[in-house]
């Protein structure tokens, strides 16, 4: 992705690997007049350009529960809410992510397959074990969760915690209510043997992404937490604006929380105290409306990249997950291989050998980049094979008729590929 984005041509090149998402969703307006507001009401939000407090600006925290407690998102209730602490994060969810890596004692983590890589290879780095646990069609499956932890032994006293994300990345498979519940007794379960409790990190960055009126609201894992074992990690980056680096932590408060704060005030005392007043305005006053837009947005793309999948790569796809949330597709082919090292990524990405198909000398023809399923998987997990099949596809940044011209030049990959020529 690196080499790629260094030479990236706008208008000619296609890119559906990265998780961006769509520039048209990000609400330009409404920031600069939130950022407007901010400065003239300082008795509303004091100080916006100097440093916060590592737990989060209190006024952010307030919004947060006002529009959880407005919108109902998950279930929750102003009152479970007022038994909860929520904590903002240094630089958006994926700093709580790494966060959490730091105040966690290292040992075994249980996720599921495919999982979400780049999380998974920081906790590699950080000295974790990661045990993965695959999903079907309703997220992570239950019956082989109970065994990997089983079969751990007595291992099972190294689980550190168990990291579940409810719309997964790279699937997008939305994990069923009946598994929210169910997951939630395993690990308290464990909890109770272990004496001790085991957090269950719960990555709802996608959540509030479930544009497909077919697929159910997720209902929150907070609520059948009886424990206090639950921490829900969201993201206001989906649907505001990445940039603004805004994601928070919803849980008990524990030890375990006053942790993380410890550690946000060692990375950067706080998120930007300027980011979290828009962040508050925007909630307060352009939240529902602004989610609604957002999700009509991604209902429109998913249903057309899902047009252009079952033209150009149908009859050769054995299985095609995602597009009811989130932005992405999950792939698998029937035979033919996805890898970096395959005919199918070279003739995408240009590197043939073949003029006719790579292009002329540095004026390469159009190319595509996506992400291979061989990093979507754990490479000590069960689905290293298949995943030499699998790719994701992101129909998040670029436009409907880039998206287009890439389905349709993959499915020229695809004839080359089958073609052998």
């Amino acid at each position: 992705m690196a080499a790629f984005a260094a030479d990236f041509r706008d208008g000619v090149d296609v890119n559906l690997g990265v998780g961006y998402v769509a520039e048209e969703t990000i609400p330009h307006g409404l920031i600069q007049k939130a950022l407007a507001y901010v400065v003239e009401n300082p008795d509303r939000f004091r100080a916006p350009f100097n440093y916060g407090g590592p737990g989060g600006a209190p006024y952010l925290v307030d919004s947060i529960r006002r529009f959880y407690g407005r919108t109902r998102f998950g279930g929750l209730t102003d009152q479970i809410l007022g038994d909860k602490k929520i904590i903002v994060g240094a630089s958006g969810a994926t700093s709580l992510l790494e966060a959490i890596g730091a105040v966690l004692p290292p040992g075994i983590v249980i996720t599921s397959d495919p999982n979400y890589y780049i999380y998974s290879n920081l906790l590699d780095r950080h000295g974790f074990q990661v045990v993965a646990v695959p999903e079907d069609q309703d997220g992570i499956d239950i019956h082989q969760l109970e065994r990997a932890i089983n079969d751990l032994g007595r291992r099972r006293d190294q689980i550190s915690f168990v990291y579940v994300v409810t719309v997964n990345n790279p699937t997008c498979s939305v994990l069923a209510n009946h598994r929210r519940r169910q997951l939630v007794e395993i690990v308290s379960r464990l909890s109770r043997d272990l004496g001790r409790k085991v957090p269950l990190l719960v990555d709802t960055a996608y959540e509030l992404l479930t544009h497909d009126p077919a697929v159910s609201s997720g209902r929150s894992l907070l609520l059948d937490d009886h424990l206090g074992i639950v921490y829900e990690i969201g993201t206001l980056s989906k649907i505001l604006a990445p940039a603004l680096r805004i994601g928070f932590l919803i849980g008990q408060g524990s030890a375990f929380t006053d942790a993380l704060v410890q550690k946000i005030c060692d990375v950067g005392f706080s998120a930007p105290l300027a980011n979290q007043a828009i962040a508050s305005y925007l909630l307060d006053h352009h939240a529902e409306t602004q989610l609604a837009c957002v999700n009509r947005g991604y209902r429109a793309k998913s249903k057309q990249m899902r047009r252009a999948i079952d033209e150009h790569l149908g009859p050769y796809l054995s299985d095609c997950r995602g597009g009811a949330a989130g932005f992405y597709y999950y792939l698998t082919f029937d035979q033919i291989e996805t890898g970096e090292d395959t005919r199918f990524f070279r003739y995408l990405v240009r590197t043939t050998g073949d003029s006719a198909i790579d292009g002329p000398g540095r004026a390469k023809h159009g190319r595509v980049i996506y992400i291979p399923g061989q990093y979507c998987v754990h490479p000590q997990g069960d689905l290293v094979k298949v995943a030499k099949r699998q790719l994701r596809l992101s129909y998040g940044f670029e436009s409907p008729v880039a998206i287009e011209h890439a389905l349709q030049t993959m499915g020229k990959a695809v004839q080359w590929v089958v073609g052998g020529t």
